[in-house]
């Protein structure tokens, strides 16, 4: 079940599986992040790979910088030493390869479903190239259950659907790796829990590259190939734990033994890292 960073041996009888064969398509090397202005050191040293077609979640105690991190990721901040690499190349800002999802939705009222999935589009390349996208922005669409609901306007939408448009939105630009901030924390849990159910067969239909944050233990052992523990700020990855589930998962594994046991490791980790 868990492979340690540091090289340690795994506790007696927790299930290994094999690191993934895929190339590796998002890199953090080394990285660390001070805040000049009040010297918060909130990163230190983070080392993690992120491989084609894998989910990867990540997981800590509040402000230990998962968030920072992965805006660091997206391009939105530089770190202070170190460096993220998209494909073999640095990431040294915002880069519609890119795709990054929030908590809230963000969607703008005064435009219908389809054209909010088409704005980064519009922003990007202009409203000629937007109206060329149409055609995909609906497939975006209906591959998420929304078909029917493209000319509905955000106010028409429960929380649930304006998440699902914003995932299209996310996915429009085509980018080779989504970065996820705890897309689902907002909903209620039912609810979350479908999304997450969503999430996970998008992600498999379009062998999506994808790391996101999580508070959640349940949802990052849910979603995940690869979980990665951070401790206190200043954070670290204090253990990466290979998620050896078969896919595709629904709710009900939730119950099984083998998820349990691995829930209970990370809330382990998660108190020895709080410790440090």
């Amino acid at each position: 079940m868990a492979s340690h960073q540091t090289g340690e041996r795994p506790g007696a009888g927790e299930p290994v599986r094999s690191p993934p064969s895929g190339s590796a398509v998002l890199e953090v090397k080394n990285l660390s992040k001070t805040y000049a202005r009040n010297q918060v050191h909130a990163l230190d040293r983070i080392n993690l790979t992120i491989r084609d077609g894998q989910f990867a979640s990540i997981i800590g105690p509040s402000g230990c910088g998962k968030s920072t991190l992965l805006k660091i990721m997206a391009g939105l901040f530089p770190p202070s030493a170190g460096q993220v690499l998209l494909t073999g190349t640095p990431v040294q800002g915002p880069r519609p390869d890119i795709g990054m999802m929030f908590q809230q939705a963000t969607l703008l009222p005064w435009r219908t479903s389809l054209d909010n999935v088409l704005l980064p589009i519009e922003i990007r390349h202009g409203s000629r190239a937007a109206q060329s996208r149409r055609g995909l922005a609906g497939e975006l669409l209906s591959l998420v259950g929304l078909s029917g609901f493209e000319k509905a306007y955000p106010g028409e939408l429960s929380g649930g659907m304006a998440q699902r448009v914003a995932i299209c939105r996310m996915l429009v630009t085509e980018p080779s790796v989504l970065l996820l901030d705890e897309p689902f924390g907002a909903l209620d849990e039912l609810t979350r829990e479908r999304m997450n159910e969503e999430l996970q067969r998008i992600c498999t239909e379009r062998s999506a590259t994808a790391f996101m944050v999580t508070h959640s233990i349940a949802e990052a052992v849910f979603l995940a190939d690869v979980l990665f523990v951070m401790s206190s700020r200043p954070g670290r990855i204090s253990e990466v734990i290979e998620i050896d589930l078969p896919r595709p998962r629904d709710f009900s594994v939730t119950t099984e033994p083998d998820f349990g046991k691995i829930v209970h490791h990370v809330r382990q980790q998660l108190d020895l890292g709080a410790q440090l």
